[in-house]
C-alpha cells in the first residue's frame, strides 16, 4: 500500500441515505421502491427501549422478505454501550444474507471499530459468507471527532463515516433542537457604518466538524456522508445544507423523510454541464498526452492532470447513476 495514496474501498453510490424506523414495517415497501441509494433500518435512536427486540425482528423479516432491488441496505444497530448491540449484530448477520452494511452509532475510538470488525469477521467465517459485510460509522460525539483520523484508519472493512449532527450537538452541549439547521447565535456583527448601523452575518458552525471528518475520509479512502436535517418541511434549508457538505467533500447526505431524497440525489449528482465538460476535458487531455504534453487549454483555461482526475470522478459517478436506472 502506498504511503501517500489511500487504498480504494468498495465503491457504492451513496448520494442519499434514507432512515426508516424498524418499528414501522408499513414504510418498508415504499422505501424499497423509492429513489434513495441507501436505506438503513433503524434499531437505535428511532426505537424506544421496550421496542428494541421487536424492531430487530422486523428488520430481519424485512431483509429476508422484501425485494430491495439494487439498493444498498444497512441496519443501524444499537451502540456498543447498550445491552442490545451484540445481538443486533450477530442475529442480523447470521440470518440476513441480503444485508449490505452495518451502521454503528456513537463510535468514539478506533478500538470500537476494530471490535465490530473482528466480530463481523468471525461471523463471516462461521457462515462461510461469500461477501464481507460493509461497515459505516457515525461520528457524533466529541470523543469520536477527537479520534476521527485514527477511526478512519482502523479497519479495511470500514467504508464510510457519517456526521451525526444531532448527538454531536448534545455532546457539545450547544442547546440546539433543530439539528442540522443554521443557528442565529453563530454569527458576527460588522463594524458600524457612518450611520451606526451594523449587519449580522451568519456562519456555519459545523464547518470544522464536517471538514475534519471529510478530510479523514479522503485520507483513508472512505465515503463522507452528512447527517440529518430534521426540519424536513424546510426544503430550501435542506438543499443549502446538502450543498454546503458537498462543497466540503461529502459524497451524500441522510434523508429523514422521503421528500428529502430527490434533493440529495440532485445535489450529489454531476450536472449535465459537468458531464459534458468532463467528456471534453478527457478528450483534450488524451490528445495532449499523446503529444507529450501534461497540460492543455480548454475554454480558454489551463487544464492539467489534476483536472483529468476531477473529470474521472465525474464520469465514475455518472456511470454508477446510469446503472441504477
Amino acid at each position: 500500500m502506498s504511503l501517500t495514496i489511500p487504498k480504494a474501498r468498495r465503491f457504492r453510490l451513496q448520494r442519499s441515505e434514507l432512515a426508516v424506523p424498524a418499528t414501522s414495517p408499513h414504510f418498508f415497501p415504499k422505501a424499497a421502491q423509492g429513489a434513495a441509494d441507501v436505506i438503513f433500518l433503524d434499531l437505535e435512536d428511532a426505537v424506544a427501549p421496550e421496542q428494541k427486540l421487536n424492531a430487530r425482528k422486523n428488520a430481519i423479516a424485512a431483509l429476508n422478505e422484501i425485494d430491495w432491488g439494487d439498493k444498498t441496505v444497512a441496519v443501524r444497530v444499537n451502540g456498543l454501550d447498550t445491552p442490545w448491540a451484540f445481538r443486533d449484530i450477530t442475529e442480523i448477520v447470521e440470518r440476513c444474507p441480503r444485508l449490505d452494511m452495518v451502521m454503528a452509532p456513537k463510535i468514539g475510538t478506533a478500538f470500537d471499530v476494530r471490535f465490530i470488525d473482528a466480530l463481523l469477521g468471525q461471523l463471516e467465517r462461521e457462515l462461510n459468507r461469500p461477501e464481507p459485510v460493509g461497515l459505516e460509522v457515525l461520528i457524533e460525539t466529541a470523543l469520536g471527532m477527537a479520534n476521527v483520523e485514527s477511526i478512519a484508519a482502523s479497519a479495511e472493512r470500514l467504508e464510510a463515516m457519517i456526521f451525526g449532527v444531532g448527538d454531536y450537538s448534545v455532546s457539545m452541549q450547544t442547546g440546539d433542537v433543530l439539528f442540522g439547521s443554521a443557528s442565529a447565535k453563530y454569527s458576527v456583527l460588522t463594524a458600524p457604518d457612518e450611520r451606526g448601523a451594523r449587519e449580522r452575518h451568519w456562519n456555519d458552525k459545523w464547518h470544522f466538524a464536517i471538514a475534519r471528518m471529510a478530510n479523514a475520509c479522503r485520507a483513508y479512502g472512505l465515503r463522507a456522508i452528512d447527517g440529518p436535517y430534521v426540519d424536513y418541511a424546510d426544503a430550501d434549508g435542506y438543499r443549502a445544507s446538502a450543498e454546503r457538505a458537498a462543497a466540503l467533500g461529502c459524497d451524500g447526505k441522510w434523508a429523514i423523510h422521503p421528500s428529502q431524497v430527490a434533493i440529495a440525489n440532485e445535489v450529489y449528482s454531476p450536472a449535465p454541464e459537468q458531464i459534458e465538460w468532463a467528456a471534453r476535458l478527457v478528450a483534450t487531455m488524451n490528445e495532449a498526452v499523446a503529444q507529450g504534453r501534461g497540460a492543455a487549454s480548454l475554454d480558454g483555461k489551463m487544464i492539467d492532470m489534476a483536472h483529468f482526475k476531477v473529470a474521472e470522478n465525474i464520469e465514475r459517478k455518472r456511470r454508477a447513476i446510469a446503472g441504477r436506472r
